[in-house]
Order: C-alpha cells, then sequence, then structure tokens
C-alpha cells in the first residue's frame, strides 16, 4: 500500500537526514519540501522564484508542492519552468479544486496541470478540500489517472478525522497516500486525533504552511522572546526552529514556501538541527498540545 510505502520511507534515515527514500524511484528526499503558495502572482518575481526552486532542488529539497488553484495555474508555470531539465530531480505534487475532482473532470483538470508544468505525470495527486462530489467517484477518478500512467499516487487536503475515516471505509480509499494539512506551532490541534489516527495507519502527514505563512499566528510567533532566545542559543532563526519542531513528529513532512535562494537554503539547512528533550519542554509549556478535539485549521 502506497501509505505503508511512504510510511516506511519518511522514518528512513541516511547520513542523519530525515529522509524519504526510494519512494516513486527517487532517493534520498528530505522530509522539508518546497511550497509554492503565492507564486506566479506577480511576473516581476518570476525569475526569483524559479531560482529558489532550483536552489531547493539543488540542496536535496526534491518535493515540490503545487495546485491549480495556485494563481490560477500560474504557480504550476513556475514550477514547470524551474522543472526544464530538472525533472527527473523532483518529486512533484499538485492538487486538484473539488468541484473538478469528479470522474470525468478530474482528467481534463489533470492534463491542464501537466501541459502548466511541462511533465507527462505527477509523483502525487491531491484532492484540494473536500467538496460535493462523492469520494467514491474521485478514488475511481484517482485510479484511472493511475492507471493512464499520468499520475504515480494520489492522496488528500484539508481532511479532518472524520474525513479520513469516511474515506478509509471507501473501496479503495485504503490507497491514500498522505493527507495534506495546516500544521505549525500555533495550529498543533491535528495533535490531538488526526495525527494519531494517520500515524496508526502508517499515513504521512504533509505539513501546509509549517512557518504560520498567511496565519494570523506568524508575527506573534517570530517574535516571541522565548523562541527568539532558544534559537539564539542553538546557533539558527526562528524559522529554523519552528521547521525542526515539524519534523519531530514521525511520519510529518513540511512543505515552507521560499521565495528567494537565501530563504530555501535556510529550510535545509533545519534538517540538521536537532531539538532536545529540554528544548521541546520549554516551547510545550510556551504552546501547549490540545487537551480536546479541535476543528481542523485551514487557511
Amino acid at each position: 500500500m502506497p501509505s505503508v510505502l511512504l510510511w516506511g520511507l519518511i522514518m528512513g534515515r541516511e547520513s542523519g537526514m530525515r529522509n524519504l527514500i526510494n519512494f516513486a524511484g527517487h532517493h534520498s528526499l528530505p522530509v522539508i519540501g518546497q511550497g509554492s503558495w503565492y507564486m506566479g502572482e506577480n511576473p516581476a518575481q518570476r525569475a526569483t522564484e524559479v531560482a529558489a526552486l532550483q536552489a531547493g532542488l539543488a540542496c536535496g529539497l526534491r518535493l515540490i508542492d503545487t495546485a491549480e488553484m495556485y494563481a490560477d495555474g500560474a504557480a504550476e508555470q513556475v514550477v514547470g519552468e524551474a522543472l526544464q531539465g530538472r525533472r527527473d530531480q523532483a518529486l512533484v505534487v499538485s492538487k486538484v479544486y473539488p468541484w473538478n475532482a469528479g470522474e470525468q473532470d478530474a482528467i481534463g483538470a489533470c492534463e491542464r496541470s501537466l501541459r502548466r508544468l511541462r511533465t507527462d505525470y505527477l509523483d502525487l495527486y491531491l484532492l484540494h478540500w473536500r467538496g460535493n462530489v462523492p469520494l467514491e467517484e474521485t478514488i475511481r477518478a484517482m485510479e484511472r489517472l493511475q492507471q493512464q500512467g499520468k499520475i504515480r499516487y494520489w492522496g488528500v487536503s484539508n481532511f479532518d478525522t472524520d474525513d479520513m475515516a469516511e474515506l478509509w471505509d471507501e473501496a479503495g480509499g485504503a490507497q491514500c497516500a498522505t493527507n495534506q494539512v495546516l500544521y505549525h506551532l500555533g495550529s498543533r490541534g491535528i495533535e490531538y486525533d488526526l495525527l494519531p489516527a494517520c500515524q496508526q495507519r502508517n499515513l504521512p502527514i504533509m505539513a501546509y504552511c509549517p512557518l504560520a505563512q498567511a496565519g494570523r499566528l506568524r508575527d506573534s510567533l517570530f517574535s516571541d522572546p522565548q523562541l527568539t532566545r532558544l534559537a539564539q542559543q542553538k546557533g539558527i532563526s526562528v524559522a529554523q526552529l519552528l521547521l525542526a519542531w515539524v519534523i519531530r513528529q514521525p511520519g510529518v513532512i513540511a512543505i515552507p514556501k521560499a521565495s528567494s535562494v537565501a530563504h530555501v537554503q535556510e529550510n535545509a539547512a533545519a534538517l540538521e538541527v536537532v531539538l532536545t528533550e529540554d528544548d521541546l519542554s520549554l516551547i510545550n509549556q510556551r504552546y501547549p498540545a490540545p487537551q480536546h478535539k479541535l476543528p481542523l485549521d485551514v487557511v
């Protein structure tokens, strides 16, 4: 099963680095990847965005996440440009609108994404969030895309615990390879039930906005005096501290967006950060884990 395969790969280690190994033919894939939300919105930034993605690939951050929603497909075009001559270095993830996730519409949506990305297949294709199309129909669409060779694996995004339970009950639902959800230090709700449920099923979590990008808590996290002091003591940035905290969890992949070469290099260096039990205790005191069920946080 893809989820079991992915789980075992995420738990692998190579040269002290947390890696995905041999997933869809890819080797030494770190559990920090690259996001592309907000890319493609400003044509003047395109060259900088392409350079950042390519720098990430050079750093080994081979998972690149995008979606047909981002900048109405322009983010996929940026990713596609960055991948020219480098496609075999990357594990490419894109997402389909829920209203395009029907058995017929998904085929066209995927083909449009492939054209924008200038590739003939996706490594992973996700339902962006749950809509009105029945899950069984979306699963059939994903299976058909797999049969056609257009995608290797499929998964979901923004699914809460009940949504995942329904998915797993559907025929073929156990083939879901990941659930991409919001997860960062200021949004720990998934730790109460969703994350344990996925861990029990050996289903990896892909954490979007791990640095609270686009969230209301970003400024407070980055200006928090305790986090700032801890980062300074460890000789790292607050961003690196936050990323290291996210990937401390077994089976969690972080996909921060980096819009500059310097930023993506900083993200890559977070793979080497080790948080001690004392570090985690201090962080937990400041930002405690949830003690009850919380609605899934979405931005």
